[in-house]
């Protein structure tokens, strides 16, 4: 994986291009707790935009219901397209 992503997201009819680095990510999950949701993904946003287009998405982020769809499109864009599979132990042999 790279160590830097640029990720555009389309919103309300504008472009904001995001540019998040394993670090942006790992602050971001570290600030979220039970009680605190919406200011760390405000904060992700926020500092990974580019910062002529800033300006434009801070109205958009008064809802925190937008906030939080648009932090999770980009989590869920950045994220490595992985599969996962768990396996199950076999049970155990007996003699």
């Amino acid at each position: 994986m790279t160590e830097r992503r640029e990720i555009t997201l389309d919103l309300a009819g504008h472009e904001f291009t995001f540019n998040l680095t394993p670090q942006d990510v790992t602050k971001y999950f570290n600030a979220v707790t039970q009680n605190n949701k919406v200011a760390p993904s405000n904060n992700l946003l926020t500092t990974t935009v580019q910062q002529d287009q800033l300006a434009t998405l801070r109205p958009l982020l008064a809802n925190p219901m937008l906030t939080m769809k648009v932090a999770g499109a980009l989590l869920e864009e950045y994220a490595p397209d992985v599969e996962v599979t768990v396996k199950k132990p076999s049970p155990a042999q007996k003699d």
